[in-house]
């Protein structure tokens, strides 16, 4: 049975191993080495999620089955002031991919987003992720591309993908 909960500050460990084992296998084919680690030190250091939660508005959902975490999710309720939920990350260790841990997150999401009278949820993309298709089955269209300047010569280059609810 998978559980998910909301992480507080003493989940950050979690995040940060689930990122850690997660990223060579989703970006390696795509992005260098170096530009891993950056993006890893970048987002995932703890004074980095401590700034999403704390100053930013992101809240961090981690789904865990009886045995160990699966894979974690972050989202910002009405982002930019619009009635619109921006999914800023969401991961899956390799092994539990396929199995609906994913899908059961974005229902999460979509779940709170509704509640809370946001319209529309909106994520990036790397245009090389294989995620593409796994958003495209779950309903989102890509409404354009943006290329991020993240520092250290690095680009984000991303689709920006959006899904209406009802």
């Amino acid at each position: 049975m998978l559980t998910i909960y909301t992480a507080t500050s003493s989940d950050y460990p979690i995040i940060q191993k689930i990122a850690h084992e997660t990223w060579p296998d989703t970006f390696g084919p795509i992005l260098s080495e170096e530009q891993i680690s950056y993006m890893l030190d970048m987002m995932y250091s703890t004074n980095a999620l401590s700034e999403q939660t704390t100053n930013k508005g992101h809240q961090f959902l981690i789904v865990k089955d009886e045995i160990k975490h699966l894979g974690y999710a972050s989202y910002e309720l009405n982002y930019k002031g619009l009635s619109k939920t921006k999914i800023h990350k969401i991961y899956i260790l390799p092994a539990s991919q396929g199995k609906g841990v994913g899908k059961l997150l974005m229902k999460t999401i979509t779940d709170i987003a509704m509640k809370n009278k946001n319209h529309s949820l909106s994520l990036n993309v790397n245009r090389d992720n294989s995620a593409i298709d796994f958003y495209k089955g779950i309903g989102f269209e890509k409404v354009g591309e943006e290329n991020i300047d993240i520092g250290d010569g690095f680009i984000m280059e991303d689709y920006i993908m959006e899904k209406k609810l009802v």
